[in-house]
């Protein structure tokens, strides 16, 4: 399991190297959010062990907030992420490319964000936990969905 602000940090770098510019607040929180689904799916772990929240624009890592404000992030490579790489080219290769709040709609459709949104005005504020056991039957329902796209050859 890797630390949430190195996860962070590379997701940070990798994005400004691949799109030349800084990631964006909201961007990054959905980012991490989809790490956390994708490393369920392929390797059954958590990537990280810090909560997400469940934010009105979709889930949220509290610590991160203060951690992005300061801009508090450092190099990472490519080896220190070994073992996850997998999980990180996937994120990229599916969201990152995406605006950020096509990403906040996307996490609105999670099981996860939904139970925690659970009689909450849609725009009211909550900071009510997003239980990793939610995270991983999102993560459930993407690995059957996948691999009936893959069966008739749609994937």
């Amino acid at each position: 399991m890797k630390d949430m602000k190195t996860v962070a940090s590379y997701i940070c770098g990798r994005y400004e190297r691949e799109f030349g510019e800084k990631i964006d607040e909201m961007k990054l929180h959905k980012l991490m959010y989809f790490a956390q689904r994708e490393s369920l799916i392929l390797n059954d772990r958590p990537l990280f062990d810090e909560e997400f929240e469940g934010w009105r624009f979709g889930p949220v890592l509290p610590e991160l907030r203060a951690i992005y404000k300061a801009g508090d992030f450092f190099p990472v490579t490519d080896e220190e992420m070994a073992g996850d790489m997998a999980v990180l080219d996937s994120v990229f290769a599916e969201y990152a490319g995406s605006d950020s709040w096509n990403l906040s709609r996307l996490s609105h459709g999670e099981i996860c964000w939904k139970r925690s949104r659970k009689g909450i005005a849609p725009n009211d504020s909550s900071h009510n936990a997003i239980p990793l056991d939610d995270i991983r039957l999102d993560a459930f329902r993407m690995k059957e969905r996948r691999s009936m796209l893959n069966q008739y050859g749609l994937l």
